[in-house]
C-alpha cells in the first residue's frame, strides 16, 4: 500500500503560485497516496483559482477558505492538520520558496524512524538562506533563531530551525486542542508545547516567485509576544503590559511633576490613566481566551478597577513613605512599588476577575462542590498560567 499523506499550504493572496505549487507537488508525490489541501484567508481569487486548478490536476486537491483568520497562518495550519485525509501531514508555505522536490525526503526521514516530525531546515549542513534576501532579514531571521532556542535549551536542543514552516508532523502524535498558535510559527509552538522528537534534512530556501513578503513589524511583535506567552504563559504578557503600563505611569508622573503638580497627585493620575489603559491591553491580549466563561465586560472592568485603585490607595502612601523616609527619588519609589504589586494583580485577575462564571452555573443541581481553598487556586494559577509549556 502506498503512503497516505496531506501537504498542507496556508495561503494569503498567493493565487500566482497555485498552479505551479500543485503540478510540482504532484510530481514529486506520484508514488505516494497524497492529496494537497489549501487552508486559504486571502482576500483575492486564490481560492478560486484553487478550485480551478483542482478540475484537472492529478491528485485530489481541495481548499477550506476561512472569513475569519484566527490564529493567522499558525491557526490555519491547525484548520489543516483537523481537516486532513491523512494522519501523516507535511505543512509548507504557498509561495514556492519551499521546494515541492523535497517532499520525498520528508517522508524518506520519517520512514527512518526515532522522529516524530521531520522539517527542513536552512541551516544545517547544505541548506540555503538566499531566499531570505536581503542581510538585514537574514540577520533578522538568525537573531530570532537563537533567541528562540536559548528560550527553550532543552526541548529545541535538536533543531537548528525552529522558524521553519516546512516540516512534517504525525497528526496522531499532537494534541490540536492544546495548540494556541498566534502568526508565522507554529512548528515552535508544536515544539514548545510538545515532546515530540525531531530530525532534520537541509533545505535550499529559494527566491519569492510571485506576490509579496508576509513579513513585517507587526508579526515580528507577534512573534516576540507568543514567544513569551510559550516561555512563560500569560503571566509573561500580563509583565509586558504591566511595563508598558508602569512606563506609561512613570512618563505622566515627570510630565506632572516637572509642570509643579504635587508628586502625590501626580502618581494618583498617573495611576487611574495606566488602570484603564492596562485593562483594555489585557482583555484583548492576555485574557482574551478566558473572557468567554468569565463575567460580562462591566462586571470584569469594575473587578479590576476597584482592586487597582484599592492596590493603589495602599501603595502610594507606602511610596510616600519611601520618598520621605528613606529620601529617593518619588519616580524611583514609584517603580519599586509597582514591582512589588505586580504579583498581586496578576493572581487576583486570573483567579478574581476572569473565574470562570458560566462554568459553575450549569453545574447540576445539588451536587456536592468540589473542595476548592485559595491555596489550591494560587498553586493552580502559578502552575497553568506562568509555567506552562516551561522548562526548568
Amino acid at each position: 500500500m502506498r503512503t497516505a499523506v496531506t501537504v498542507i499550504v496556508p495561503t494569503f493572496n498567493e493565487r500566482d503560485n497555485v498552479a505551479e505549487l500543485v503540478a510540482r507537488t504532484a510530481t514529486a508525490l506520484a508514488a505516494y497516496d497524497a492529496e494537497i489541501l489549501f487552508v486559504d484567508d486571502s482576500t483575492d481569487e486564490t481560492a478560486a483559482e484553487v478550485e480551478r486548478v483542482a478540475a484537472d490536476a492529478p491528485l485530489p486537491v481541495r481548499v477550506i477558505h476561512r472569513d475569519d483568520n484566527t490564529g493567522g497562518l499558525g491557526g490555519a495550519v491547525v484548520v489543516g492538520l483537523r481537516a486532513a485525509s491523512a494522519d501523516l501531514c507535511i505543512v509548507m508555505d504557498g509561495d514556492l520558496q519551499h521546494p515541492p522536490e523535497l517532499l520525498p525526503a520528508l517522508l524518506r526521514r520519517h520512514d527512518e524512524g526515532e522522529a516524530d516530525v521531520v522539517a527542513a531546515s536552512r541551516y544545517i549542513g547544505g541548506g540555503d538562506t538566499s531566499g531570505l534576501g536581503t542581510a538585514v532579514r537574514f540577520g533578522v531571521s538568525r537573531a530570532a533563531t537563537w533567541l528562540t532556542r536559548a528560550m527553550f535549551p532543552i526541548r529545541l536542543a535538536r533543531s537548528t530551525d525552529p522558524m521553519t514552516g516546512f516540516f512534517l508532523v504525525d497528526r496522531r502524535r499532537l494534541d490540536l486542542p492544546s495548540l494556541k498558535p498566534q502568526g508565522f510559527k507554529i512548528l515552535l509552538e508544536i515544539l514548545a508545547r510538545t515532546d515530540l522528537r525531531i530530525a532534520e534534512i537541509p533545505m535550499e530556501f529559494a527566491e519569492r516567485r510571485h506576490g509579496t513578503s508576509k513579513a513585517s513589524l507587526r508579526q515580528g511583535a507577534t512573534f516576540v509576544a507568543h514567544l513569551a506567552r510559550l516561555r512563560f504563559g500569560k503571566m509573561s504578557l500580563f509583565a509586558l503590559i504591566g511595563l508598558i503600563g508602569a512606563l506609561a505611569n512613570l512618563g505622566i508622573m515627570w510630565l506632572l511633576t516637572a509642570t509643579g503638580v504635587p508628586y502625590i497627585w501626580a502618581a494618583i493620575i498617573g495611576a487611574e490613566v495606566t488602570i484603564i489603559g492596562n485593562f483594555i491591553l489585557q482583555e484583548r491580549f492576555v485574557f482574551a481566551d478566558m473572557r468567554t466563561d468569565a463575567r460580562g465586560l462591566g462586571g470584569r472592568f469594575a473587578a479590576s478597577f476597584t482592586f487597582n485603585n484599592v492596590e493603589a490607595a495602599l501603595r502610594i502612601p507606602v511610596m510616600a513613605l519611601m520618598v520621605e523616609s528613606w529620601h529617593i527619588s518619588s519616580v524611583l519609589a514609584t517603580g519599586l512599588s509597582l514591582i512589588v504589586a505586580f504579583f498581586a494583580r496578576f493572581l487576583f485577575h486570573s483567579l478574581v476577575v476572569y473565574a470562570p462564571q458560566r462554568r459553575r452555573r450549569t453545574e447540576p443541581v445539588g451536587s456536592e462542590p468540589k473542595p476548592d481553598t485559595a491555596a489550591l487556586r494560587i498553586i493552580r494559577a502559578i502552575d497553568a498560567e506562568a509555567m506552562k509549556p516551561g522548562e526548568l
